[in-house]
């Protein structure tokens, strides 16, 4: 019995056989033809045609990822850069090819489907003794073709043709991503590559850091920069993040460089940061106090030193030292002038019985006291008062001589004494003899007397 297969008759005994490569010749593409990753062998074109993995491939690119195709793969790109759908510039065959329904494919042909487009490889007849992408060599062995070598790609020219066994890869430099067919520059500052300063350039970037910082290994991040190490400061450093600070000693001001210390003049602040004069030192100063004082525990204030204590005075042993703010004065012996005669170490009496004492004052009684320059005014400096009281008499207290400048002026209190008030500044140094007159006026026994206190007063020269 013989059966025929396109025009070839076999008989009965070779029935089985034909089968067998009959089945052979439909499972193999192109007749023992293999094709590489990410293509499919259409059996009515006899070829091998690009798989679209976008419309194979089950969730192909994840989150907010857009699948593009490319011949021989697959790209995923953010939506957001990619706005247009990827259409292949390659023009489409003249008839719709049809995958192999062994490669995922149906055989229906759908309108709304893209038509496949050219391949990226040669086409080879299933005579060939090769599969397709390889070529036979003088040895008969099949050697890969480089069609990135031989320029028989379809990389779109900003693409990269990158060769593999039995085909290639059309992809993009670094720093670049296909959008549209074209390979476009990725602007890596606008996704936060630099944690400071960023510069885009084609294909690449550059990070750089604000002052203050430092680039890290990792040439993306910036690390502080702790400038006191350098020691720019005069005085003190104190490190901040991306800058620092100067500081000075106590008595220093920062200058206007911001790094060098000047000293600060304290006395220039006030004129009554000390009592007397003030002398400024580096980062310091000090309290001086004139002749006849000494700088208090405050280190500002003036104190009087009473020489007739410490005896560090001139006077001698028959002479009286008198201690005023100051200074002192040394007091000789009380001499009294006649007709007056002592009576007391300070007080000289004429007496009644004396014809000569007839219009003088019965007693004079020698008083000293101090006082500070320019002390404010009205003060009660000094109290006079009637030691003896006589019945029907009353007393008259009034300034008799010393007062030229009518600074003093008396205030009687009461019936038997009265108050020195000063009313006018005065200023020292200066010695006031002031002689206060005491009248005593009895009309009872018609009697009018006096007496005089010589009151000297030493003006110190400064107001403390």
């Amino acid at each position: 019995m013989l059966f025929e297969i396109r025009g070839f008759k076999f008989s009965s005994s070779a029935r089985m056989l034909a089968a067998l490569v009959f089945i052979l010749l439909c499972i193999q593409p192109g007749h023992g033809q293999t094709c590489t990753e990410g293509f499919a062998y259409d059996r009515r074109a006899r070829q091998c045609i690009d798989v679209d993995e976008c419309r194979t491939l089950a969730d192909a690119c994840r989150g907010d990822m857009r699948c593009v195709n490319q011949n021989g793969g697959y790209l995923c790109i953010p939506r957001t850069l990619y706005n247009q759908p990827y259409r292949p510039d390659t023009p489409a065959l003249p008839e719709p090819l049809y995958p192999d329904t062994s490669a995922g494919f149906s055989d229906t042909f759908d309108p709304a489907l893209p038509r496949s487009v050219e391949p990226s490889y040669p086409r080879v007849r299933s005579t060939a003794p090769c599969t397709l992408g390889y070529t036979l060599a003088e040895d008969g062995t099949c050697n890969d073709i480089d069609e990135c070598e031989t320029n028989s790609h379809h990389c779109n020219p900003t693409q990269v043709c990158i060769n593999t066994l039995g085909g290639y890869t059309c992809s993009c430099t670094e720093g670049y991503w296909l959008i549209g067919g074209q390979c476009q520059d990725i602007d890596e500052c606008r996704y936060g590559y630099c944690q400071q300063l960023c510069a885009n350039v084609p294909g690449s970037y550059s990070c750089s850091c604000n002052p203050g910082f430092i680039l890290n290994p990792d040439s993306r991040t910036c690390q502080d920069v702790d400038e006191c190490e350098d020691e720019p400061c005069t005085h003190g450093c104190l490190n901040t993040y991306g800058s620092f600070m100067c500081n000075c000693d106590e008595g220093f001001e920062l200058a206007a460089d911001g790094t060098s210390c000047i000293d600060l003049d304290e006395c220039s602040f006030s004129e009554f940061l000390c009592q007397h004069r003030c002398v400024n030192a580096p980062g310091s100063f000090s309290c001086i106090c004139p002749p006849g004082y000494y700088v208090y525990e405050d280190g500002r204030s003036c104190e009087d030193v009473n020489e007739c204590d410490t005896g560090s005075n001139n006077c001698t042993t028959a002479q009286v030292c008198f201690n005023f703010q100051g200074g002192y004065k040394c007091l000789d012996p009380l001499q009294c002038e006649l007709p007056y005669i002592e009576v007391s170490d300070n007080q000289c009496m004429c007496s009644a019985e004396n014809p000569a004492c007839r219009d003088r004052p019965f007693t004079v009684l020698y008083r000293h006291m101090d006082l500070s320059s320019g002390r404010s005014v009205p003060a009660d400096i000094f109290q006079m008062q009637a030691t003896t009281r006589y019945p029907g008499a009353f007393y008259i207290f009034q300034i008799k001589s010393g007062n030229d400048g009518r600074e003093f002026y008396m205030r009687q209190t009461s019936n038997v004494s009265a108050t020195l008030v000063l009313s006018r500044p005065i200023k020292g140094p200066r010695e006031v003899v002031l002689d206060l007159e005491m009248v005593t006026v009895n009309n009872v026994i018609n009697f009018r007397g006096s007496s005089i206190i010589r009151l000297t007063i030493f003006v110190s020269e400064h107001p403390f």
